[in-house]
């Protein structure tokens, strides 16, 4: 039994007949047959009789009405329940964020929140391909990617942009080429560089620097953690491409823009469909953009 063959069997007993039910839910006497049909079929005991041209419940059918009532209350309840939970200002959200993003805006966007809705926050720092799994375990995810790099699986998450994020050379400040205001290929590509481990997002966005300069980048070091990128530039011992917006590397360290090629990384918020149906998830979401969209705060580091 399912909650419209009740319903029929509920108008039935209210209306006291097939037809005046049939009205009451604008369907015809047929389909309220049918509807009581596949009812029955589920019932050990007979739920309506003939008396005369009348169809009537029996008493098993006056008793599976009368709870009928009570279904259709708790339902309505349950769904009730659910608008609360979707349209509350206070239900929790829990947001994941890779670490230089969760470093420079998880700060900023509690601030701009002030606890409505109620934030959980997490830092994943994953290979790139596991990024849309973690939408199981989170209602909104950081992520991150190459803006060369294949697209985000659209069947199975929903994208938000949040950044079209530049990617800049990080030399140590008393590096031969830290007093040009922009580098070119050219200038960079015999130095020694730093990469992150194979799989991570930014990976293989050497690659774009590789292609430029016709020749195989020399990668001496695998860091993921910009704090620890950036003091090895810092020593003089080899360079990097780190984050324009999201990242400060510190003392030590200056960024110029490569002016030959463009190197940038796409930063996303991705989530299940429906979580936006819920009010919080949109209001986090505005306020992501927000932050997204306003300059990072100084030394603002972390993981790519």
């Amino acid at each position: 039994m399912d909650e419209r063959q009740l319903s029929v069997l509920r108008e039935l007993a209210e209306r006291g007949s097939l037809a005046a039910a049939a009205r009451a839910l604008h369907v015809t006497p047929s389909a309220v047959s049918q509807q009581l049909a596949a009812l029955q079929r589920s019932c050990p005991a007979p739920l309506t009789e003939r008396r005369g041209r009348t169809l009537v419940l029996t008493p098993a059918g006056e008793a599976l009405a009368s709870a009928a009532v009570d279904v259709a209350a708790a339902l309505d309840a349950a769904r009730r329940a659910v608008g609360d939970h979707l349209d509350s200002a206070h239900t929790p959200v829990s947001v994941a964020a890779f670490h230089s993003a969760a470093l420079a805006w998880f700060g900023p966007l509690l601030t701009a929140l002030d606890g409505t809705p109620p934030l959980r926050c997490t830092d994943e720092d994953v290979a790139q391909d596991a990024f849309p799994a973690l939408v199981a375990d989170h209602d909104v995810v950081v992520a991150h990617r190459p803006e060369a790099s294949p697209a985000w699986p659209a069947r199975r998450v929903r994208v938000v942009p949040l950044l079209l994020e530049p990617l800049h050379v990080a030399l140590a400040a008393d590096h031969p080429l830290a007093g040009r205001e922009e580098l070119r290929v050219a200038d960079v590509a015999a130095e020694r560089w730093i990469s992150v481990h194979e799989g991570f997002p930014l990976a293989g966005v050497l690659d774009v620097v590789a292609v430029a300069a016709r020749r195989p980048l020399d990668v001496v070091h695998r860091i993921n953690e910009f704090f620890v990128a950036a003091s090895v530039v810092a020593a003089g011992d080899a360079i990097a491409l780190m984050p324009a917006r999201t990242s400060r590397p510190g003392p030590g360290v200056v960024l110029r823009p490569l002016a030959d090629v463009s190197v940038n990384r796409r930063v996303d918020a991705l989530l299940r469909p429906e979580a936006l149906s819920r009010r919080g998830v949109r209001t986090v979401l505005d306020a992501l953009r927000d932050v997204a969209g306003s300059p990072a705060p100084p030394d603002a580091g972390g993981t790519g």
